[in-house]
Formats: structure tokens, sequence, C-alpha cells
């Protein structure tokens, strides 16, 4: 039996192999043409020593000079040792240049385009014949604009379905990407796009969850619940959702979705415009439970613009509070796509 490894690298890039049985992640690795660190391949030098964030896995061999005991008990591998029983997420203490492994380009075209208010768009898209995806819930892609060298950064809001994956977009006045798909994009164009990016992601599920977005970076959340919803949920998990003005709120229907099948999510919408009629004004922090925060025994991640990450932040210090784990992405509207 085979299993899929999910090689997350130093700059943001990760790359999915296969991993036969008994094979070594290393060899793996190189047989995909990617050189991970490693020197000795005895287990004894601890050049190819990375972390495995999820999965099951036989550590192999090695010497404690190249690999501690609390260093392992705490998930670290040396790669040239691990095989694998499960699908794994590993981190590689390395950049993808470094090992030759940078991210994938896909051939796609828009196969849904949908205008959810006046300020966000909703599109698809379907890969073309012989592209095949792979991305951990939470990440990004970065698509080019057609016509120039441009790109823009895009989370992914739905895991792939034969073949088309989704996303949410803010439609920004003047914005070149979203001016183009609120103008000039029809269903059929030709797109592409390199993925998939970044180190946010959803991490194993062990404790409850607090999920935070700002504006469109509801994406990644749902993403992480298209997963959730797939294998399961057995911890409380709630997502804050909190928009600038009233057309900012969009998808609360896939949101309700959601936790009609998930039991143990729930999750609450906030606008900020004093002006609103929404129950609920001000900030995301303003409506935070002490439930949600579980006296810090909780995994929090954050999708927002930058001042939201701060304020966040800055709430936590003021609370007291501490969380398990903090997971945090920040965007800026229409910014180029970070560099790959």
């Amino acid at each position: 039996m085979s299993h899929k490894i999910a090689l997350s690298f130093e700059d943001g890039v990760t790359r999915f192999i296969t991993c036969g049985t008994g094979e070594t992640v290393a060899d793996a690795a190189y047989r995909s043409g990617i050189n991970v660190p490693f020197d000795c391949r005895d287990g004894a030098c601890g050049t190819c020593k990375s972390h495995c964030e999820s999965g099951a896995y036989d550590k192999g061999d090695y010497i404690e000079d190249a690999l501690g005991e609390d260093e392992a008990a705490e998930g670290y591998v040396l790669t040239c040792q691990m095989r694998p029983k499960s699908d794994c997420v590993v981190k590689i203490a390395a950049t993808s240049a470094m090992c030759k492994a940078g991210a994938s380009t896909f051939s796609a075209r828009l196969s849904r385009l949908e205008r959810l208010s006046p300020t966000t768009l909703s599109f698809a898209l379907k890969m073309e014949a012989g592209g095949e995806l792979s991305f951990l819930p939470g990440q990004y892609a970065n698509l080019g604009l057609p016509g120039t060298r441009e790109v823009r950064a895009y989370s992914f809001s739905s895991l792939p379905r034969d073949g088309e994956v989704e996303f949410l977009v803010r439609n920004i006045p003047g914005g070149r990407m979203s001016s183009f798909l609120a103008e000039r994009a029809k269903v059929g164009d030709a797109l592409s796009f390199t993925a998939p990016m970044g180190s946010f992601y959803l991490r194993p599920v062990t404790r409850p969850l607090l999920f935070l977005a700002g504006g469109t970076g509801l994406a990644p959340f749902l993403a992480m619940l298209d997963l959730l919803a797939r294998d399961g949920l057995n911890v409380p998990a709630h997502l804050a959702y909190g928009v600038t003005a009233d057309a900012d709120l969009v998808l609360v229907d896939k949101l309700e979705a959601f936790a009609a099948r998930l039991e143990g999510f729930t999750f609450s919408t906030v606008v900020a415009d004093g002006a609103s009629t929404h129950p609920r004004k001000g900030y995301v922090t303003h409506h935070l439970e002490p439930e949600h925060l579980n006296g810090g025994d909780v995994d929090t991640y954050l999708c927002g613009p930058p001042v939201m990450v701060d304020a966040v932040r800055h709430h936590f210090q003021a609370a007291g509070v501490t969380p398990a784990a903090f997971h945090t992405e920040k965007f800026s509207p229409g910014a180029e796509a970070k560099a790959a």
C-alpha cells in the first residue's frame, strides 16, 4: 500500500509525493526528483531531521546523537529512516529551491463565476485533462492574470472535486484581477495557477478549534470545514466571521449547512459598521465567549488583514490567554502574490 506524503518547505511551497510500502520518505522524495537534505542515509548524522506534523510512521533505526528521545517524542523524524504507515505531513528544514522542488503550475478553465455581493466574487476552476492537484486545506494558489505576468494569491475555498476547485475574492474597484473577473471573464476562459503554497493549513485536530475570519479570509476556513465535514469532527469548533459592512457578509448559507452537518461546530457573524442592523456589531474579539477560548486549551486559526491579526494578538494578551497553537495568515486585498 502506498501513502501520500505532503512535504512542506520553509518558503511555503508544498509538494506531494507517493511513498511505497517500506520505502523511506527520503528515497520516495529522490525518486520524485526532490532533493531533501541528507548525508549519511544511515540515521547517524541528523542532516535530514524534519518534523512530522501528522500521520503514523515507523521511526526506523538511528543513533541518539542524530535524533534525541525528546525530539522523537515531539514528532521529529529522520527522513532517511522514516517509513510511513499512513498519509503524512512532513516539514522539511530547507527551502523548496534548495531541494529543487518548486511548486507546480496547472492549466485550468473558468467553470463558474458568481457575484455574491457588490464586494465579493466566487469562482471555480476546472483542471485541464492530466492535471492532478493536491493541497492542504488552508493553502493558497498564485493565480496568473491573463495577458500579463502578474499573479495574485487566493486561498482555496473548497477541496478538489472532480478536478474542480473554488475561490473567494474581494471585488476591489480598480483591482487588476477582480476587475478582470467582474467585467471581462467568462466561463471557459483559460487560466493558470501555481500551487500549493503557504504554511497556513489545518493541523491534526486534537483539541477544540477557534477559527477567526476577516472578510474573504473566510476562504481557507471553507476548505477546512469541507475536510472536517468529510472526515468528521470530534471536538468543539467555533468560527467567528467578521466583515466591514453588511454587503461583505456572504456564504452564510454554506456555514449554516456545515453547522447542520457537523455536530459541535458553531459560528457567529459580526459587522464592524456601527450603522449596520446586524445583531452583532464591532469586531470579532468583542463577541468571543469564554467557551470559545477554553482557557487557552484551543487551537486558533486566524486569516484576515494585518490590522485584524494584530488586534487579535493584543486581545489575547490583554485577556491573559495563550492559545495552545496560534496559526495566522495575513493578507492585503489586491496585493501581488507572495514570491514562490
